[in-house]
């Protein structure tokens, strides 16, 4: 194991579980392209991606017992550190606390990707009465019926297809594999999001230019899951800027990130250099037509 990762184990191990203070919301960007991977590695799990403006956010879970504790490999010894206790009840009073929004004005609802690390319909069954416990601010798919609220759960990981598919009434939806989407067809109601490797479409590293085929082939699998209705998502691609403003340019909604502070000023910035841009053409054109 790397003596990196290996550090952020033991440091996530024996960090004492914080109390979740409620955020301040104003003045707040929200980055609709951020997508906070492993979020829980973080010193304080959903309140960092939160004050940087993350809109997606992923924890990882394992059935121990009665409970959903949040974990990547050892589920063991995290008394208190549950999926309740880091993200649904803070995210319950964060809501409260803001007048019914996660980010005052944004409007649209935070995605938390819930990603099964094992044994898909045994876990998903013990969640799914926790959700229910949360479901006035969950979107919800009832008897065909998508009702946005606040938080929107997306399964991933080890995914209850079937077993999700069967339910007329629920408060969770799947994140798709990419690769497979023009197979599986599954409809926007049930997957939401499609995901795969990068390494599944790309070898590119960032460095030089992006190569024309592996462009072509980023840009067929987003536009056939933009055609079904998916955001679509890479994970674990290279945490450069050159790779994240490629994968922007070529449609692909959700750029994923250990890295919160640079993928948060990078987006930023991308977004005040198209409006400065968007400015200069509004003015060239005004002036040509005078």
């Amino acid at each position: 194991m790397a003596p990196c990762l290996l550090l952020r184990i033991c440091l996530w191990l024996f960090l004492p579980l914080s109390i979740h203070p409620v955020i301040p919301a104003k003045n707040i960007t929200p980055l609709v392209n951020g997508y906070a991977h492993n979020d829980y590695w973080h010193k304080r799990p959903l309140l960092d991606a939160l004050e940087k403006g993350y809109t997606h956010i992923e924890a990882d879970i394992f059935k121990v017992g009665s409970e959903c504790i949040v974990a990547h490999l050892f589920p063991f010894f995290r008394k208190g550190k549950t999926l309740e206790n880091l993200y649904l009840k803070p995210l319950y009073g964060h809501i409260r606390e803001h007048g019914g929004e996660v980010y005052p004005g944004y409007g649209k609802p935070i995605v938390l990707m819930i990603d099964i690390k094992l044994n898909a319909n045994t876990t998903y069954r013990m969640l799914r009465p926790l959700l229910e416990k949360y479901r006035s601010m969950l979107t919800s798919y009832e008897n065909g019926v998508i009702t946005e609220r606040q938080v929107t759960i997306v399964i991933s990981g080890n995914k209850p297809y079937q077993l999700m598919q069967q339910e007329r009434t629920r408060y969770a939806f799947i994140d798709e594999s990419l690769t497979a989407i023009r197979e599986n067809n599954f409809p926007n109601s049930l997957c939401p999001i499609a995901s795969c490797h990068y390494g599944s479409l790309l070898n590119w590293n960032g460095e030089g230019a992006m190569p024309e085929t592996e462009k072509a082939r980023l840009i067929g699998f987003v536009n056939a899951a933009h055609t079904q209705g998916k955001k679509v998502r890479l994970w674990a691609s290279p945490e450069k800027t050159a790779v994240w403003n490629e994968l922007l340019n070529c449609g692909v909604d959700l750029v994923n990130t250990d890295q919160l502070d640079a993928l948060r000023d990078f987006l930023l910035t991308r977004r005040d250099i198209a409006a400065t841009a968007a400015s200069d053409d509004h003015g060239h054109r005004y002036a040509m037509a005078k």
